[in-house]
């Protein structure tokens, strides 16, 4: 096994669904999961480590109490990469990586079938993998998204 940290951040919901379904890729690494504290959410530190961290939303308070939990935990776990299936969540942790060095994984929603999301959007200049599960949105996007198929 390749000695690598695997940073898995979400939104809840169907963000966190489909990150889930990658379970057989991310479990043969050191990982840990960024998402939001919710009932879905519960369970989850019962089997991963797990980081609860303030969604910014378009809130300017937000946004600061969520880029210091990111700057904290990027410095604290060091992870190689940063896979995430999107939400707002991610765009600063996404950012704050990037600039730290670490590559960054985007797998677009399965929900955006005709027009990419904001932070697909956000992301597509600074992803070193950028995944789309519909083929139709390689047009909306650049050269650099590939199809990679569905997760559900």
């Amino acid at each position: 096994m390749i000695n690598m940290k695997i940073c898995l951040i979400c939104s809840v919901g169907g963000h966190l669904t489909q990150l889930l379904q990658l379970e057989d890729l991310w479990n043969r690494y050191d990982h840990f999961f960024v998402t939001h504290k919710k009932e879905i959410t519960r369970d989850l530190p019962k089997k991963h480590k797990t980081y609860f961290i303030k969604d910014p939303g378009r809130n300017p308070f937000c946004f600061l109490i969520n880029f210091s939990q990111s700057f904290f935990i990027l410095l604290t776990e060091k992870p190689n990469v940063i896979v995430t299936t999107g939400g707002g969540i991610a765009i600063l942790m996404s950012y704050l990586g990037k600039f730290f060095g670490k590559k960054i994984v985007y797998i677009e929603s399965l929900s955006r079938v005709e027009n990419p999301s904001l932070t697909g959007k956000l992301l597509y200049p600074i992803a070193d993998l950028f995944l789309v599960q519909w083929k139709f949105l390689l047009k909306k996007y650049g050269p650099k998204a590939k199809y990679g198929g569905r997760l559900i």
